[in-house]
């Protein structure tokens, strides 16, 4: 129909049109019962014809409805009037952030003004299962106050946009089959036309800051082809040698934005909105580009039996523990850092600038019999040399003096100055005795395994630990942990929650301030039934160390066996932002997406999952839990004889799992084997998998819930 000012569709009076292009026309227009003005979007005809995708659109809408934050423009309504189709939605009075990209870029001040709200609007967005893919500078909308508007958020996946044509600009052309973006502004992998997550946002976001803050596009093309290959293949310039007004480090976050390959790029915009945060906390404090930054990667098994990988990620983990608790030092996370384990062909720049630090601290174990010789080399990123490198012949007795004289030694090449405090607290070490801290790191290993016999062999060794060194709380935590799988997954017996609740105590007795503890203190709670002091254990955990993986992770599994689905989604995509090679929580995230929503969510958490599955079952044939988490993910997509072939692998290597079995009733309950997916359920139950709010929950059970057989097995549940 034909659209002019002073024309009324339903409560709304059309004023001005206020722009139009390829995802529909925008009018300003008057709610005539709200009495407010507001912006009117029109979907073009053939989406609007279009049944399917109308629905489709209409369940978007109001996810992004629900969206409540100060710089995202709030959806009203979607509406139909006269056999046109629209929605309305806030209306800003402003301009877009394109009218204020200048030549030489802004000032750092400036910079933030804008990069920090637009990286936590879409954060928000993110957990809440949103993503933009059409971010640029002209979605962004400056208020005449300075406030930033973030506009068509997560509408841009489901309009229809032109395909491409010859003769158009790069700034105009957009890409057809259900993937919108203006091409200068999309990420690798959306030009390549793949499934997409949340951080292809995060690029999208990296071109935007870098040329906001620059004045200059990061990845320049007089035409599409020359566009798509230069963010294909081209790595951007330094804003800083750009833009001199800004600080060394801001470079190395936007680099990391603009990683081409997502594993290695910005994990969350939570994250990058984090460290512009820390950025502008520095730059005020006078100390910008003079914080010095490490990673600590692990370190290489040399002896000959390659059988120390827990040990060697072990002595790592605690360099980095302990220059943590140095304020003058900036340290990459264990789990980013881990990302780069036996990548020893990458080079130092490469993998300085994706963890956004200067020096790296690499090294290598020997250990036969009671004798360790542990090299060591601190280098320096930009310039490839090595600032200080040392070997240590020593008996296995003196493991804590090394790795506390190599902290000592990163501090000083660093010049890094110490408190009294902090040189006390690069003595602590959470036991003085070896033997019992070998035991503790076998125990681990053993434990992230999640087999039954796996878990008892931890619960020996964590036992042993104690036994030596009785005031070993992580030892404590451990076998906290160990005596919730048994009363979670096997043993539904008393004696058992107890055993972990009182181990559990007694590491938070021995070590208040540890996250570990407080998260196996958690899990225990939880385990028993205790919904508050479970939380208030999760919440004192996360205060603790916002970036301990298994806190997330466990508060996302109490939070689906309480039904909570909304902080079960939230704590899952926070267990990924912190871990993101870990294929659990996409899988498992996916799962309440297909019953909140979107569906596209889901689709992607599950695929994102299912590849990390197959690139751990490449290293590990016989990891069991990632073949049957895996099948499930493969079924859900449709790969179903696939899926049903791993979940075969899974059984025969574990065929009395509990869990396995409960894992295989909601693969063929997927695959619509009904009977054998009950038989499998009942055999969990048997085994001991009684955790009744799994059942109930649980999306992948639905087909059975009308069988009387499963009506039968909740019933004994209860």
């Amino acid at each position: 129909m034909s659209l002019e000012a002073g024309h009324v569709l339903g409560n709304y009076r059309l004023l001005e049109k206020l722009g139009e292009g390829g995802m529909g026309v925008v009018w300003k227009a008057r709610d005539l019962k709200l009495d407010r003005d507001v912006a009117v979007k029109f979907l073009p005809d053939g989406f609007a014809n279009d049944p399917q995708r109308r629905a489709f659109f209409e369940r978007e809408a109001k996810a992004v409805a629900a969206l409540r934050h100060p710089n995202i423009v709030t959806i009203y309504a979607v509406a139909e009037a006269e056999g046109s189709h629209f929605f309305t939605m806030e209306l800003v009075e402003g301009e877009p952030l394109s009218n204020y990209v200048v030549s030489g870029g802004v000032s750092f001040d400036r910079f933030l003004s804008v990069a920090i709200p637009l990286s936590d609007a879409v954060a928000a967005a993110h957990a809440r299962g949103i993503i933009h893919r059409d971010l640029k500078p002209g979605n962004v909308m400056i208020e005449p106050s300075g406030t930033v508007k973030v506009l068509d958020f997560g509408l841009a996946r489901v309009l229809e946009t032109p395909s491409i044509v010859s003769g158009a600009t790069a700034e105009t052309k957009t890409f057809h089959e259900g993937i919108s973006g203006t091409i200068t502004y999309m990420s690798p992998e959306q030009l390549r036309g793949e499934v997409l997550d949340h951080r292809t946002d995060l690029f999208s976001l990296g071109i935007i800051f870098f040329e906001f803050a620059t004045g200059e596009h990061p990845f320049e093309g007089k035409t599409a082809a020359d566009a798509i290959a230069a963010i294909l293949k081209s790595e951007p310039p330094s804003a800083v040698d750009l833009n001199p007004r800004l600080p060394r480090q801001l470079d190395r976050i936007l680099r990391h934005c603009l990683e081409k390959d997502i594993r290695y790029r910005m994990v969350s915009a939570l994250d990058l909105r984090d460290q512009l945060e820390r950025l502008r906390r520095e730059e005020g404090a006078g100390r910008s580009g003079e914080v010095p930054s490490i990673a600590v990667l692990p370190f290489a098994d040399m002896s000959r039996e390659k059988d120390q990988a827990y040990f060697c990620e072990g002595i790592a983990e605690e360099i980095i523990n302990a220059l943590c608790r140095i304020q003058g030092l900036r340290v990459a996370s264990r789990t980013a850092s881990f990302l780069f384990k036996d990548t020893t062909a990458t080079e130092p720049r490469e993998i300085g600038n994706r963890l956004g630090v200067e020096t790296l601290l690499e090294g290598s174990v020997r250990k036969s019999g009671n004798r360790l010789r542990i090299t060591v080399q601190l280098v320096d990123v930009e310039g490839g040399f090595h600032l200080w490198s040392e070997s240590f012949d020593r008996e296995m007795k003196d493991i804590f003096e090394i790795q506390e004289e190599i902290a000592r030694n990163i501090v000083r090449s660093l010049q890094v100055t110490l408190s009294p405090q902090e040189k006390g607290a690069l003595r602590q070490t959470p036991t003085r005795h070896v033997q019992a801290y070998d035991y503790y790191l076998r125990g681990r290993s053993f434990y992230y395994r999640y087999g039954r016999q796996d878990i008892e062999f931890a619960l020996q060794l964590f036992s042993r630990a104690t036994e030596l060194d009785p005031g070993y709380a992580l030892a404590y935590a451990g076998l906290a942990d160990c005596w919730s799988f048994i009363y979670l997954y096997s043993e539904r017996r008393e004696s058992v929650r107890q055993q972990a609740e009182a181990a559990s105590r007694r590491a938070i007795e021995l070590a208040p301030d540890s996250a570990q503890a407080q998260t196996s203190y958690a899990v225990a709670m939880s385990a028993g039934g205790h919904d508050e002091e479970a939380e208030r254990g999760f919440e004192a955990a996360i205060k603790l160390d916002p970036d301990l993986f298994e806190t997330w992770y466990f508060y996302a599994r109490h939070a689906f066996v309480r039904g909570d689905l909304k902080k079960a989604v939230r704590f899952f995509e926070e267990a990924s932002r912190v871990r993101p090679d870990d294929y659990q929580s996409p899988l498992l995230v996916a799962q309440i997406y297909d019953v909140s929503g979107p569906a596209e969510a889901a689709r992607a958490s599950r695929q994102r999952g299912v590849a990390l599955v197959e690139e751990r079952i490449k290293l590990y044939p016989d990891d069991y839990r990632a073949l049957y988490m895996g099948a499930n993910g493969l079924v859900a997509l449709g790969e179903r004889e696939k899926g049903l072939e791993w979940a075969r692998r899974a059984q025969e290597i574990a065929p009395g799992e509990s869990m396995l079995l409960y894992n295989l009733g909601c693969i063929y309950s997927l695959a619509g084997e009904i009977e054998e997916a009950l038989d499998c359920l009942e055999r969990a139950a048997a085994h001991g998998l009684t955790q009744k709010g799994w059942y109930e929950h649980d999306s992948n059970l639905d087909p059975l819930r009308q069988h009387p057989r499963f009506k039968a097995l909740l019933e004994k549940l209860s």
